[in-house]
């Protein structure tokens, strides 16, 4: 069994790649630091199929204040957390005819993060790209894993603050339980939550108001 795992060198990723090779899996670990780039599109045209696509390459932005929000940090975050999901998924939808792909997304995709608003955006930006692109990726399986903040060396800036604060961070093997999880699932389209304390499992989303017409509901969209 093959698999592969974008930002495969950092906290998470090492934490997903040991956790994958427990089950057998030949895992290839795309990322930066080896010169894979999730956001150029040239980079994906020679990955091919294997069972198991982990898309989890992720960076903060590290700014809190929209008004000091560089250019570059703007779109090194789209380039990264979004354009890599994307470019990846079209890449693996051509060449997978089976399978499972699950996206590392995070709490910020299903809540606000006003530490970083920009990272919130492209969270979000991923939970509903997963959730709406899934019906055309089957029988490949798509989900995301939504972690609360991790313990990662990403958030080694406000370690001392998290700390005083007692507030307990997602130990990445954990995470890496959570994608193991998801990727085995039935389920399509779903968003996992992953917080300490708690059992991962898919996010529940309320449905939205309908439209009526006349006074009565009207189905869904013909598109």
């Amino acid at each position: 069994m093959n698999a592969l795992v974008t930002g495969g060198e950092g906290g998470i990723g090492r934490a997903i790649r040991a956790r994958l090779e427990r089950e057998g899996y030949d895992v290839l670990s795309l990322d930066i630091v080896d010169g894979f780039d999730v956001s150029d599109p040239t980079a994906w045209e020679g990955v091919e199929a294997v069972d198991l696509a982990c898309l989890n390459a992720g960076v903060l932005t590290g700014t809190g204040d929209i008004r000091e929000l560089t250019d570059e940090g703007y779109a090194r975050a789209l380039g990264v957390n979004v354009d890599g999901v994307v470019l990846g998924v079209r890449r693996l939808a051509r060449v997978m005819d089976s399978g499972a792909i699950v996206v590392t997304a995070s709490l910020a995709g299903l809540t606000a993060m006003p530490s970083d608003p920009i990272y919130a955006l492209t969270k979000h930006a991923l939970v509903g790209f997963v959730r709406s692109v899934a019906p055309q990726l089957e029988p490949v399986r798509i989900n995301a894993v939504c972690p609360g903040i991790a313990d990662t060396p990403m958030i080694d800036a406000q370690r001392d603050a998290f700390a005083a604060a007692r507030f307990p961070l997602v130990a990445a093997e954990d995470v890496a339980e959570a994608v193991w999880r998801a990727a085995q699932t039935e389920a399509t389209g779903e968003a996992w939550f992953v917080q300490p304390g708690r059992e991962p499992a898919p996010f529940h989303f309320p449905n939205v108001p309908g439209p009526r017409a006349g006074g009565d509901r009207v189905g869904l969209p013909p598109v």
